[in-house]
């Protein structure tokens, strides 16, 4: 069985899309599915950036970094 991705409700998905029963549902589901993902990718590129910039400064005070 596969691990639920952290952050993924998937009670709440299944829900929502049992709850989509016609074009209109279907679609705004769609695009929540979208926009949560999109949140949840920028969410990750701004965690990687902070661990970037602590790297990088905590290798300037101790004088590691090349110039």
């Amino acid at each position: 069985m596969r691990k639920q991705v952290a952050g993924f409700d998937h009670h709440r998905y299944r829900q929502l899309l049992a709850e989509a029963v016609d074009e209109q549902k279907r679609l705004a589901f769609i695009d929540l599915l979208i926009q949560e993902r999109a949140r949840d990718r920028l969410q990750a590129e701004r965690a990687s950036d902070r661990v970037a910039m602590t790297a990088a400064t905590i290798a300037t005070v101790l004088g590691t970094s090349r110039p």
